[in-house]
């Protein structure tokens, strides 16, 4: 019963990085790869579905890269992960009897509400993050 794949983590960590980056230049494979810890041959292929979606664009150049397609607000964490996933699933098909299938769909479209942040929305993580750090040090 997965909910979100490495194909979802992945995607949505290199969005993020994205998101943090100085929006003047892209930001190349090698570095989103490198600062996500993603293997670089996979990340390719993310950021192909995510510029398929319009959530990214590539540049091409020796300076070139990916930058996002749209401001960090204006991208929301569930069409990240419907553009990797295809869906947000609770469960991979229908369930025997229709009651729970009633059931898993209510629990699919609030899945879908728990993920309608936007990029920008991660950096308040980050601060959650940093100060449980700063409190285990």
């Amino acid at each position: 019963m997965p909910l979100i794949s490495t194909k979802g983590v992945y995607g949505l960590t290199a969005m993020y990085e994205l998101s943090k980056h100085q929006k003047e230049s892209p930001m190349q494979i090698k570095e989103i790869s490198s600062n996500a810890n993603i293997p670089q041959n996979y990340l390719e292929q993310l950021l192909s579905k995510l510029r398929r979606a319009e959530l990214v664009k590539s540049i091409r150049g020796a300076k070139g890269g990916y930058v996002l397609a749209r401001e960090p607000k204006d991208i929301l964490v569930k069409d990240i992960l419907i553009a990797l996933e295809d869906d947000l699933k609770i469960i991979d098909n229908n369930a025997e009897h229709p009651v729970l299938n009633i059931f898993f769909d209510e629990a699919k479209k609030n899945m879908k509400k728990i993920f309608d942040i936007n990029l920008s929305k991660l950096d308040e993580f980050q601060e959650k993050y940093n100060e449980f750090l700063h409190y285990n040090i």
